[in-house]
């Protein structure tokens, strides 16, 4: 008996290192920080079903400015003040990247506006450079073309993010052995919509839940194995959502129901109708359930019509051919001053306004009136006091 006892002391000494071993090699096998290699992102279920849309009877052309976090809400921790956000703020490359997926590039033309101001910073640089190097006033449109503009414009954000909406658990143990599992359900909300470039009317909008699971399993053993031996191990395995995978899961979904609400209100159309039919009858389905009403069955149409379209900027060059202008006139020469009026006769007998050569220094070669200059007016005014002395002086000599 006590060779048995002995025996089954060293199988469970022997049972318990193992397991202890195993445990640690497996701590071990987990890759370190660094050794992990980059791969692409994996087509996921959503992104499948995005991918695989009909085809559009013709591709629309859309402007994306932004999709930004409009929950204004930051990372909750315990007892440490932290600035990072509680969901991603790339929504707008994860907007342009889903527009891009549908029906694998086939429905959308993606004009990226996140950053017009650096595209207009560099058309700007070739202007100027051109402009000084080469004299060119005008550039030429096939060295640099017009801007394309779009028809819709692509809005909305990421409205919420809700924590611990629900959360729950389940565990046991017996004689210290046992475990638990526990698991946590957040909340992210998008909106999308589709504006008319034209008339600023929204044509479509949509908005889309993704719930993001959290959860952990833990299990552990506590017990003596004799007098003054206890065994006591833990293992346990967490997993959490990436949010932005989350984030772009739900933009993905808002993208093909936006796509498939304005098929049915007549913005765009599928260029197989069978198809597209199937597919707005499925997107009710999952939409209504049994809720679906005969108002919803018949959606009236937007009031813009012809959203889509875009009329493309036509550059005018060569320039058209401009009248001539019609010479301008010579300016006629300045005409001659007319020759100064002569004074009527004088009476027999009488003198008027006559000076001696050589009467106060009065020189008729000098004098202003003969050079054709203007006299001053205190000349003028002295004349005109000797001319009426002498006037005086005629008459009473007569």
């Amino acid at each position: 008996m006590a060779k048995r006892r002995s025996l089954r002391k060293t199988v469970a000494k022997i049972a318990v290192a193992g397991a202890v071993v195993a445990l640690l090699s497996g701590c071990q096998a987990v890759p370190m920080a660094g050794l992990l290699q980059p791969v692409y992102t994996p087509v996921t279920k959503q992104s499948h079903s995005l991918r695989t849309l009909p085809a559009p009877a013709k591709r629309i052309t859309v402007a994306v400015y932004d999709f930004p976090d409009l929950t204004g809400q930051y990372k909750e921790r315990e007892n440490v003040q932290s600035l990072s956000r509680a969901v991603t703020q790339g929504g707008a490359p994860m907007l342009i990247k889903a527009l891009q997926d549908a029906g694998e590039k086939r429905w959308f033309t993606v004009l990226d506006r996140a950053r017009l101001d650096d595209l207009l910073k560099e058309r700007q640089i070739v202007t100027e450079m051109r402009r000084l190097y080469r004299n060119e006033q005008r550039i030429d449109p096939n060295v640099l073309p017009p801007l394309d503009h779009a028809g819709i414009i692509l809005q909305g954000g990421i409205t919420g993010y809700d924590t611990n909406t629900m959360t729950g658990g389940i565990g046991a143990r017996y004689l210290g052995i046992g475990g638990d599992t526990k698991w946590q359900q957040d909340t992210v909300t998008v909106t999308l919509r589709a504006v008319s470039t034209n008339t600023g009317e929204v044509l479509s909008s949509v908005a889309v839940h993704k719930m993001i699971a959290s959860y952990a399993i833990q299990g552990g053993a506590f017990r003596y194995i004799a007098l003054d031996k206890i065994l006591e191990a833990e293992a346990g395995l967490t997993h959490n959502e990436p949010k932005q995978i989350a984030v772009q899961q739900a933009i993905e979904k808002a993208v093909m129901g936006m796509i498939i609400e304005g098929a049915e209100l007549g913005v765009w159309s599928f260029a197989d109708a069978e198809a597209g039919r199937q597919v707005i009858a499925d997107y009710r389905d999952e939409k209504y359930g049994t809720k679906l009403t005969a108002a919803a069955e018949i959606v009236p149409p937007p009031k813009t019509s012809n959203a889509a379209d875009v009329v493309e900027t036509t550059p005018a060059w060569p320039r058209a051919a401009v009248a001539p202008r019609r010479p301008a006139t010579a300016p006629s020469p300045a005409a001659k001053p007319a020759a100064p009026v002569a004074p009527p006769p004088a009476s027999p007998g009488e003198t008027v306004g006559s000076v001696e050569p050589g009467v106060d220094g009065a020189d008729p070669e000098t004098s202003p009136a003969v050079a054709g200059v203007a006299p001053s007016p205190i000349r003028a005014s002295t004349s005109a006091v000797r001319q009426g002395e002498q006037v005086a002086s005629v008459a009473r000599v007569r």
